[in-house]
């Protein structure tokens, strides 16, 4: 078991000058990545500017300094654009900063109390679901900014956006759109031309340059929000129980979706650099960023795989490059913050068009939907749609629940009891075919686990199988595991048994199932002695008990 130790203290026992030298320009270059996508982000959620930048500044130093991984870069992330905009246009910001820092709480006690390797019990298909589905949301939600569409209403749901979008389509502004296209295109193709610049960046500079000097009729940040270069000031919200009763659900969702964005993008780190994090202290600074983010006037943060990848990429091995990006990021938002008015609307939707893109995760959707199983298709598609139509608190809920009782199916499915003239096992050296089997005898193999999915069908077949007979044997050795289900059906198969009088023999019990047999009293109740190792010694015993 790992200690709850942060990576940055042991990372400085081994550190030298030229990893110092690389750590900063990887953390310089990763903070040029995260300016836009702050702004941007904070925007899709209906935040201001500002605080998307407080939030990769204090949540990403906090994370770093705290965190179990050497490279993770956290900040504000397009997983949460949607959830947030729905707490702060039903809660306001004050209900989202309390909902954050309840989120934070959870996620530290998930770290104290080492839920970190849980989280991998979280379907692939219900994360491949809510992130196609998120993305999906992001992307309907930049169409109006994207075409410059002037809307006669404010829908929150997609839904509603979707109708609103298409009833208002004959607004669209040309001159939008066509800035919307150009920073498109420059994020699609610069990357193939030159890979060391940032493309958002330069989107952002080239759309704010042909708006400002072309005079076109394009909104920009400066007409819808009030730019503010003040640095992130600590503020307490006011609580009360109404608030936080209402956003205990949201608490809950933010903590799940920042516990898994957080750990996948540290798994992903570890590919890369090959090492290991420690992902119960990672949920613990996760935790710490949320609550300091939230009391700065941030929004919810997480690891961001992308700007984690940069940093990797870059020549960053230890959380100092993590510091250093949001130190950077500060003297941003001190000198040059107010230029940020100048960015088109367009051209942030354009951004977050990509942002969407890279996240939305199509190719796995289709080879889900193509090579997996209909129940894996169904849990998928299910999350995917509630994500869109609802929200991601509905669509994780469903989605568990679904994809847990599909799993109860399968187990079910490959549970069986098969009487002894069924078998037929060639290469089975303990082969009941080969045996002899004494007059009055039932011989039974379970396989699977007796649980509660299966432990009627079990106790069904054994009974019915029994009939006539003064001795059933139950080969048990492909048997790993029962639950209290599966013992209160053998509790039934005595009971019945014992009414017909009719003794059991149980044959190779493993280790799980004996345990649990010997703790409730039914190993009692069957005899020490009708407990057997293998199936010659169980036919001995069963033919002395017809004697």
């Amino acid at each position: 078991m790992q200690k709850l130790q942060p990576k940055l203290f042991s990372a400085l026992k081994k550190y030298s000058k030229e990893q110092f030298v690389k750590d900063i320009t990887a953390g310089f270059i990763v903070a040029i990545i995260a300016l836009p996508l702050s702004i941007a982000l904070a925007l899709a959620s209906g935040a201001t500017p500002e605080q998307g930048l407080y939030t990769a500044i204090v949540a990403g130093f906090v994370i770093s300094f705290l965190g179990g991984s050497r490279v993770q870069i956290a900040g504000p992330t397009a997983a949460f654009a949607s959830i947030v905009a729905g707490i702060i246009a039903t809660n306001g910001f004050s209900g989202l900063v309390i909902a954050t820092i309840m989120a934070g709480i959870i996620l530290i006690l998930m770290g104290v109390f080492k839920l970190g390797s849980l989280i991998k019990f979280i379907p692939f298909t219900i994360t491949t679901g809510f992130t196609s589905g998120i993305a999906v949301t992001i992307l309907i939600g930049q169409v109006k900014d994207f075409f410059g569409l002037t809307f006669s209403e404010s829908p929150i749901e997609t839904i509603d956006k979707v109708k609103e979008i298409v009833s208002s389509f004959g607004t669209i502004n040309i001159e939008a759109t066509i800035i919307g296209g150009v920073t498109l295109l420059i994020l699609v193709l610069l990357p193939k031309v030159l890979k060391k610049i940032p493309p958002s960046l330069i989107a952002i500079f080239v759309s704010a340059l042909l708006v400002k000097f072309l005079n076109l009729d394009v909104l920009t940040i400066g007409d819808l929000y009030e730019i503010s270069s003040k640095p992130p000031m600590p503020s307490v919200p006011e609580f009360s129980f109404e608030t936080v009763k209402a956003v205990v659900p949201d608490a809950f969702t933010i903590a799940i979706l920042a516990a898994v964005e957080s750990l996948l993008s540290c798994v992903v780190a570890d590919g890369m650099i090959g090492s290991r994090h420690n992902s119960n202290m990672e949920l613990i600074a996760q935790g710490a960023g949320n609550i300091c983010s939230a009391l700065f006037g941030g929004i919810p943060a997480t690891g961001a795989i992308a700007r984690t990848a940069a940093n990797i990429k870059n020549g960053g091995r230890t959380p100092i490059a993590g510091m250093v990006h949001a130190v950077v990021l500060l003297l941003v938002l001190l000198v040059l913050m107010p230029l940020a008015s100048y960015i088109p609307m367009p051209a942030i939707a354009a951004i977050l068009f990509v942002v969407a893109y890279n996240m939305s995760e199509w190719r796995e959707f289709v080879h889900i939907c193509k090579k997996s199983p209909k129940s894996d298709v169904v849990v998928l598609v299910t999350t995917f749609v509630l994500t869109i139509v609802f929200d991601l608190v509905v669509a994780i809920c469903v989605g568990i629940v679904l994809a847990t009782l599909l799993f109860m199916k399968r187990m079910s499915d490959e549970t069986n009891a098969y009487g002894w003239k069924e078998i037929d096992e060639a290469t089975d050296k303990e082969n009941i075919n080969l045996k002899e089997i004494p007059e009055g005898v039932a011989v039974f193999e379970i396989t699977g686990p007796v649980f509660f999915g299966a432990a009627t069908k079990i106790s069904d077949a054994i009974l019915s199988h029994g009939k006539h007979k003064k001795v059933l044997v139950l080969r048990m050795r492909s048997v790993p595991v029962i639950d209290a289900t599966g013992l209160h059906a053998f509790d039934d198969i005595i009971e019945n048994l014992e009414k017909k009088d009719v003794k059991l023999v149980i044959s190779h019990a493993n280790e799980q199932p004996l345990k649990i047999l010997e703790k409730s009293g039914v190993y009692k109740k069957i005899g020490a002695e009708n407990f057997c190792t293998n199936i010659e010694s169980a036919l001995r015993r069963a033919k002395e008990l017809t004697e």
